[in-house]
């Protein structure tokens, strides 16, 4: 059956949605006619992807726009959505290319792309069901992977010179690998809290056909350059990391960009 309404209301078939809904994200959207409206959720059952779930419902307004590039994937997550059809037609719809597309991430990427906002009405308006069968598994991390560097590259790296990528560890270099050539040639440093990593004094990247192969010297965070790309998963330290960030008096969006 194909819909006709003025305004699109998402909703996996297993999740349930609060009788409010619809009222309080039509009113939303009247106020942003270009956003994705989302809401907060309760997870079922409540213990299943707690960390997940607390940033769903705790970022900040200014963080659902700045956050967009770490693994969690959409700041307002698909079954919450909510926007009028005219938006979600100038965005281009969803690509249907089959199983093992992330679909959702790929709009999501287009409508940031096109300007659009992202709006939450802070009330819990969805319960919100995990199952391991659930379609998302399906999506090959590799795949993800890709996409969010592409993204990171057009929407935040292509406007700076230079920049340091905070994790002089597994994730931190296999961004650096990652990255465009041109890309690569801004890293000016990794940077970390291990003694052990920046005592190397340096990564050497060791598949590149370069001659001499790069280097990029690791040193302690407080003596890195931002801006950073940061690869250090958030609310997994015990409130160490963020109390390091913290420290240095950044500006999340300009200084800084998640990329756990």
């Amino acid at each position: 059956m194909q819909s006709s309404g003025t305004y699109l209301c998402f909703l996996d078939s297993d999740d349930v949605m609060m009788p409010q809904r619809v009222r309080l994200q039509h009113e939303a959207a009247i106020q942003h006619p270009n956003s994705i409206i989302g809401c907060q959720v309760r997870r079922e059952p409540l213990d299943s992807t707690e960390r997940y779930t607390r940033w769903i419902n705790n970022l900040k307004p200014g963080q659902l726009l700045t956050q967009v590039f770490t693994s969690h994937g959409p700041t307002v997550i698909m079954p919450t959505w909510f926007c009028s059809r005219e938006w979600f037609c100038h965005v281009g719809k969803f690509d249907e290319g089959g199983k093992g597309i992330p679909e959702d991430l790929l709009f999501f990427y287009e409508h940031i792309r096109k300007g659009g906002g992202v709006f939450r009405v802070d009330q819990c308006l969805l319960q919100y069901r995990y199952h391991p069968q659930a379609a998302t598994h399906s999506v090959l991390e590799g795949t993800i992977w890709n996409h969010r560097v592409r993204f990171l590259e057009d929407r935040a790296l292509k406007h700076w010179a230079s920049f340091t990528i905070w994790n002089a560890g597994k994730q931190g270099r296999k961004l650096y690998r990652s990255l465009s050539p041109a890309n690569q040639k801004k890293v000016a440093a990794f940077c970390d809290v291990d003694e052990n990593k920046i005592a190397k004094g340096f990564y050497t990247y060791q598949e590149s056909k370069e001659r001499p192969k790069p280097q990029i010297p690791i040193q302690h965070f407080r003596d890195a350059t931002p801006p950073f790309i940061i690869c250090v998963k958030l609310d997994l330290t015990g409130g160490a990391f963020e109390e390091n960030l913290t420290t240095l008096d950044l500006k999340e969006g300009l200084d800084y960009h998640h990329f756990n």
